[in-house]
């Protein structure tokens, strides 16, 4: 499942794993689908994909109305100011977590770690009662603030290394399409500098 992401990329990049059976997009406004297919066709070639449903309508709603239904859920969302902010709170991560499958993983976004602990450190702490396992990454990109961007991964059900360890690795024909990700970068992308492991997890880590 995808919460937000209107612009087809994450879509784009799911697609790209043929072990996927099942792509489900939530999106809240049908106007970001539109434009996007129309002026940003490199992303949104993801809707063209046979395996993907498109559910115009409030992720929280439709998560509500679908418990215990995915094996992971994804959210793209715009910064925590405005609509997105709920995004950003502990209620939207119970929702998410009823509506995965045991042994489901969410990923959302993170913020920065340079200039947003304030933000991360309390979403880390009240989300850590509800699920198993809660982790950050990151990764960089240039057009975002310090040119980062977190992930924050959390998990349902007892998983042994945690997400930071890659369970499957790319195909070399897979690995060819891909201009960024590598198992190699997936670890990573866990390891912190120690001020923000400090910061976002506490100081006994």
């Amino acid at each position: 499942l995808v919460i937000g992401g209107g612009d087809g990329g994450v879509l784009r990049e799911i697609a790209k794993h043929e072990s996927v059976e099942e792509i489900v997009i939530c999106e809240i406004d049908k106007g970001v689908i539109d434009v996007s297919k129309k002026y940003l066709p490199t992303l949104a070639k993801g809707y063209d994909d046979p395996r993907v449903t498109v559910h115009v309508m409030d992720g929280a709603k439709f998560m509500e109305e679908n418990q215990d239904s995915f094996d992971v859920i994804i959210t793209d969302s715009s910064d925590p100011i405005g609509p997105a902010s709920v995004l950003f709170e502990t209620p939207f991560y119970n929702a998410m977590h009823a509506s995965l499958r045991e042994g489901g993983i969410v990923c959302t976004q993170g913020e920065c770690l340079w200039l947003h602990v304030d933000i991360i450190r309390p979403l880390v702490n009240s989300i850590s009662t509800k699920y198993t396992q809660v982790e950050y990454a990151y990764t960089t990109i240039p057009t975002y603030p310090s040119g980062q961007i977190g992930f924050i991964v959390a998990s349902k059900g007892e998983r042994e290394a945690g997400c930071k360890v890659p369970v499957r690795k790319p195909s070399k024909e897979l690995q060819k399409t891909m201009k960024y990700y590598s198992t190699e970068l997936h670890a990573a992308a866990f390891v912190l500098p120690a001020f923000a492991k400090r910061a976002i997890f506490g100081d006994d880590v």
